[in-house]
């Protein structure tokens, strides 16, 4: 079993913005594998389905994005699913907009979500997604909190497919096939 975290904040107001890109593949894993989020527990929405033969949770947590792992926590807790087994997708300034990066544990890098993800499950050790979101022209918040110029959002989109993919992958293959294939490759 597999728990499939997008990270971002719930409300109308946050939809689309940089730092909900969790939220929008999550969003798409949902259509793709017919999975639907309509389930209220665990601090977040979630629901359950299949990704090719492994049964999969798609989550995503409604404590705001810097409490993110009290939410996590709650769901590895219950369906008692190892550390291996958690995918993480988020967003990263540290990336250009049109990249992608997985990597199978490291740190927070300065991501508030992440951190309260590694204090809560207590490793690093977790498979993540990262999505380039690039970095600030102006103040951090004003940026995470943005919206994508239009030809920014074509380009996510394309991102976001790929991410789908590497989370399939990451599930059939494992980490080092997931990083092999699609880590380096912009959109």
């Amino acid at each position: 079993m597999f728990l499939i975290v997008g990270l971002g904040n719930i409300g109308s107001q946050y939809s689309h913005t940089r730092h909900n890109v969790g939220f929008d593949v999550i969003d798409l894993i949902s259509k793709r594998y017919n999975i639907s989020i309509n389930r209220e527990k665990f601090k977040g929405m979630y629901g359950e389905g299949r990704v090719g033969n492994e049964k999969v949770i798609l989550l995503k947590p409604s404590t705001y994005m810097n409490l993110s792992g009290e939410s996590v926590i709650e769901a590895v807790n219950f369906y008692k699913i190892s550390s291996q087994n958690i995918i993480i997708v988020y967003d990263d300034i540290d990336l250009d907009i049109g990249r992608m990066r997985i990597r199978n544990h490291g740190s927070a890098g300065g991501h508030n979500g992440i951190k309260n993800i590694i204090y809560n499950l207590n490793t690093e050790v977790f498979p993540r997604i990262r999505i380039g979101i690039g970095q600030p022209k102006q103040d951090l918040v004003s940026h995470v909190l943005g919206r994508f110029s239009k030809d920014d959002r074509e380009r996510l989109e394309k991102v976001f497919d790929l991410a789908v993919d590497a989370v399939e992958c990451l599930i059939k293959s494992g980490a080092d096939e997931a990083m092999n294939k699609f880590n380096g490759i912009t959109m």
